[in-house]
């Protein structure tokens, strides 16, 4: 067996699909089921659990296939941001190889802005979270942490924009993200979302 399937398999064994799901801002229900996120749907018909299975599309596969299906991603690459992003120390043989550019279509560039802006909210909605957690005031009298204030203050919009942005169909989605470019551009200057969110990435 090859080092690369041993890496793959150590991660499988550590990270659930449901896991990475709710990691990346996908609502799973009490049942386990969420809306699938590769084709467009009212209810929830994908289940998720150690892996994954969408009764609607047909989408199958484990959380390495979920998470490269989810960003657009090779294997490999999928493999490495989760272990990154949930703090794993997994080794990784070899390099990428880095394909030529192509022309893309117009659809085609929906689509990867459409993936950016839902990552870059996906990547700031976990960021509150954690603030909202981290910082909480230990008592009534503590002074607020800034970064709590601002996780009260912006948990429900970010999760509102990603509930819209699901629910639209692609020329809502343009829109909505042309309303939102200049919160984006707020997000994406944050440090702790730069670091894992490359300039180049923000959907303009």
């Amino acid at each position: 067996m090859k080092e690369g399937m041993i890496s793959f398999d150590r991660l499988k064994e550590r990270i659930t699909t449901r896991q990475a799901a709710e990691f990346y801002g996908i609502r799973v229900n009490r049942h386990g089921f969420a809306r699938c996120p590769f084709h467009h749907e009212k209810t929830p018909s994908m289940k998720v659990d150690r892996r994954y299975h969408c009764f609607g599309c047909l989408e199958d596969g484990d959380v390495i296939d979920f998470t490269a299906k989810l960003f657009g991603l090779e294997l490999k690459e999928a493999a490495v941001k989760l272990a990154a992003d949930f703090g794993i120390d997994v080794p990784f043989e070899g390099s990428f190889s880095v394909p030529m550019p192509v022309q893309k279509t117009g659809k085609q560039k929906l689509e990867e802005r459409f993936n950016n802006c839902w990552k870059l909210y996906c990547e700031y909605l976990h960021l509150l979270k954690r603030w909202k957690e981290q910082y909480q005031p230990k008592s009534i009298e503590e002074e607020p942490d800034g970064r709590f204030v601002e996780a009260l203050h912006h948990i429900g919009r970010v999760e509102y924009y990603l509930d819209e942005l699901w629910d639209a169909d692609w020329l809502e989605r343009e829109t909505i993200m042309n309303d939102l470019q200049t919160d984006m551009e707020r997000i994406a200057k944050k440090p702790e979302i730069s670091r894992v969110f490359s300039p180049e990435g923000l959907p303009l």
